[in-house]
């Protein structure tokens, strides 16, 4: 796990969207867009519609779409960021 994949998901134990991922990150949408890529691949975190409305599988559209997405850590993914 590289050093932002595990700052952001330490930001993720909660739902947060993107624009509130980008200011808890301090990263810019250049920066965080490819590392939520990596997470999503690796099944690390959820994306949501809404804060509880999760975005099922086959209906991710992540190229388009991960501006408007909130982001959750999955169980996965947390138990990879708290064995780091």
């Amino acid at each position: 796990m590289s050093d932002l994949e595990y700052d952001v998901l330490d930001e993720l134990y909660f739902v947060q969207s993107f624009s509130e991922l980008m200011q808890s990150t301090d990263l810019e949408e250049k920066e965080l867009r490819p590392v939520l890529q990596k997470l999503l691949n690796k099944g690390w975190i959820r994306c949501f519609l809404t804060v509880s409305e999760e975005v099922p599988t086959e209906e991710l559209d992540f190229e388009l779409e991960f501006r408007n997405y909130y982001y959750l850590a999955s169980k996965s993914g947390l138990l990879a960021h708290n064995s780091n």
